[in-house]
């Protein structure tokens, strides 16, 4: 008799309970000391891998989960890209994008070719060389807060132009192994290629968003992510027929559904999934390291390396000077992009299909283009370090090249409020803010109350406040307010945790029905809760004794009492710190906070002096509320404690750079 399903043996679970494990150790390690939790997991790829210890054998089962992770990876890749952004950024792209990965091939085609590699195999190396990883770039420069920079926008436009050749070079592998290669076929490749972008640019304008506007209408997260895996590998199984494999297809998904108003709300359904097999990714590429390989050529792959990193670093920053930028920025961004990236494995399949390997080494070359890689990725945080010290070698000037900002997507502002729920409350808010000149954003999960905010000129987000993709799209990080303005309770009190936790110095004022519900929100991270239950009470109470004739003076006394008493659990929150920051709504009221310091953040306990915030972070403390003192201009020598609430001045990066300070455990 057969075993019933929950009783069935499943041998791979121990080896991927193996893989994982060792993923999440090494990748505290390196959180620890500061790395890319990346490199933790290539390094720990390595260690479990069947030619180190041999934890985990069955490297069958990791590719699959691998190939789900390229496809999951590439598609968040695209919907964090816009269509839009690309054509304002068209020059850098395709000019700075173009040089780079046009010179590259060409510099090691003709390598290849001076050591007597067949044409084939080396313009495909040449193809691998050329790619760089979008997945560590991008994640390193977010970490940093330097995406907007001109090293992090030089970066931005090369990885794009990566991103769009990659589906041509895809569709010349079989030409490169020589199957083929008549004028006649290399067109009709070319002109498949011309045909997916096509599709995909017809359905990113006609037919995803009107699509994914329906499905957001029934308010069913469940269904919208079922959709949203649909059209991923929908047209990831609907690109390879023509040609193209299914995870370049994914990012063209990705593409897809970055046009429509819910690319953020889509990407935040599918990160925790993309980060589960995004890890089986890079630990299986650190699986298929052999370290006796790379012991007994050490010198080799360093020297290669080293010079895939040269090359590269020159190559880009020849592009980078091509669009106007200083030759620091230029030498800072070339380093950025001197790693071997994601993109060259899928390639590297894709190629081992048809015979071909790089420099036509066979396994030899696959196994130095893995050692490289591994070797690149591991260095690449330290380089981007750099690009600080490297970029001040150079004019630091705004260049018509330099197009700004980030990906196309989320809000740019500063300083701004943002309103979560875009309900009466919502709205009769922004109605306020926009009357007196505060910059805002609205979040919701109505896809009419945010069409209802954007024709009032509002920028709005679609998507669960309470991911912190959502939250990043908002702004979260350069924001001064937080106005959770929802009835949903839950929902309201996971939104405080989350923002704090991104933004300790951000104020977060959350509205909520009873007066239970104020200490628990108070402790998730909310500055200021207010009850409903309470203000319904002080208005009835108010229409009651107006009606007795009883004088307004003594209305006012009264609610006055009542609020002393009843919100005598808010004690600590509503503060003269909060009052004196909302006061004014100048320039130099915007940028101004009152930060609290809570228990556990590296703050407590320290000197103004120790914390050095004006000389690191260029943060002027105005005042320190304690209990019901307030202490002005505290000197140096003023040791904060937990529980007291700094009053500052400071511009938003500056309080984004300085939020490990006051961000707890």
């Amino acid at each position: 008799m057969p075993l019933p399903l929950a009783a069935a043996p499943l041998p791979f679970v121990g080896e991927l309970a193996a893989l994982f494990a060792a993923g999440v150790v090494v990748a505290y390690l390196c959180y620890r000391v500061r790395l890319v939790p990346i490199v933790g997991f290539l390094l720990a790829g390595v260690a479990v891998g069947p030619n180190a210890l041999g934890l985990v054998t069955d490297l069958e089962l990791v590719q699959q989960i691998a190939e789900v992770g390229v496809i999951l990876l590439l598609f968040t890749i695209g919907v964090e890209f816009s269509l839009k952004e690309m054509a304002r950024l068209a020059r850098p792209i395709f000019l700075g994008g173009g040089a780079q990965v046009g010179l590259t091939i060409a510099v090691v085609a003709g390598l290849a070719a001076l050591f007597g590699v067949e044409w084939g195999p080396a313009v495909f190396t040449g193809f691998l060389v050329a790619m760089s990883s979008t997945a560590i770039v991008l994640k390193v420069l977010a970490e940093r807060a330097e995406q907007d920079t001109p090293v992090g926008r030089v970066a931005l436009a090369m990885l794009l132009f990566q991103d769009i050749i990659i589906v041509v070079m895809a569709l010349l592998v079989p030409i490169l192994a020589g199957e083929g290669g008549t004028g006649l076929e290399i067109a009709w490749a070319l002109g498949k290629a011309g045909l997916v972008i096509a599709a995909v640019l017809v359905g990113a304008r006609r037919v995803i968003p009107p699509f994914l506007d329906r499905v957001a209408r029934t308010r069913r997260t469940e269904l919208f992510l079922l959709a949203v895996a649909a059209i991923c590998l929908g047209t990831g199984w609907a690109a390879s027929l023509a040609g193209v494999s299914i995870a370049l297809g994914a990012f063209l998904a990705g593409l897809l559904v970055s046009e429509s108003d819910y690319a953020e709300h889509a990407l935040s359904e599918v990160l925790p999934l993309q980060t589960l097999f995004t890890a089986a990714f890079f630990l299986s590429v650190g699986m298929l390291l052999d370290p006796a390989f790379l012991l007994a050529n050490l010198p080799v792959v360093l020297a290669v390396a080293a010079g895939v990193l040269v090359l590269k670093a020159g190559v880009a920053a020849v592009g980078a000077r091509l669009l106007g930028y200083p030759l620091g920025v230029a030498l800072a961004g070339g380093l950025a992009l001197g790693q071997v990236g994601e993109f060259s494995f899928v390639l590297a399949l894709e190629g081992a299909a048809y015979g071909l390997t790089p420099a036509g080494l066979g396994e030899a070359g696959s196994q130095g283009l893995i050692a490289v890689t591994v070797v690149l990725m591991i260095v690449t945080p330290g380089l981007i370090a750099l690009a600080p010290r490297l970029a001040a070698l150079g004019r630091q000037v705004e260049t018509a090249a330099d197009g700004g900002g980030g990906h196309g997507h989320g809000v740019d502002l500063e300083d701004h409020t943002i309103v979560v729920g875009y309900g009466p409350a919502g709205r009769r808010l922004a109605r306020v803010l926009g009357d007196v000149g505060v910059p805002f954003a609205v979040n919701d999960l109505n896809p009419e109350s945010l069409r209802a905010a954007r024709k009032g000129g509002a920028e709005a987000v679609f998507g669960d406040a309470s991911r912190e993709p959502i939250l990043q799209s908002l702004g979260v990080m350069r924001a001064k307010l937080l106005v959770i303005a929802i009835n949903d309770r839950d929902a309201t009190r996971r939104i405080a945790a989350v923002a704090r936790h991104l933004n300790p110095t951000i104020q977060i004022f959350a509205r909520t029905r009873f007066l239970a519900d104020v200490e628990p929100l108070t402790r998730a991270g909310a500055d200021v809760v207010v009850p409903e239950e309470m203000e319904t009470t002080v208005r009835l109470f108010s229409h009651v004794l107006g009606a007795y004739l009883v004088p307004k003076d003594e209305i006012e006394r009264q609610v006055s009492a009542v609020r002393q008493d009843d919100y005598g659990i808010l004690r600590g929150s509503i503060q003269e710190a909060h009052l004196m920051v909302l006061q004014g709504l100048d320039e130099e009221g915007l940028h101004t906070r009152a930060v609290a310091v809570r228990p556990g953040a590296p703050a407590a306990g320290q000197t103004l002096a120790e914390l050095a915030l004006r000389q690191h972070h260029g943060i002027t403390v105005m005042a320190v509320r304690r209990g019901t003192q307030t202490v002005g201009s505290p000197a140096g020598d003023f040791r904060v404690e937990a529980g007291d609430r700094l009053v500052m001045v400071a511009e938003a990066d500056q309080f984004a750079a300085s939020a490990d300070l006051f961000r707890t455990p």
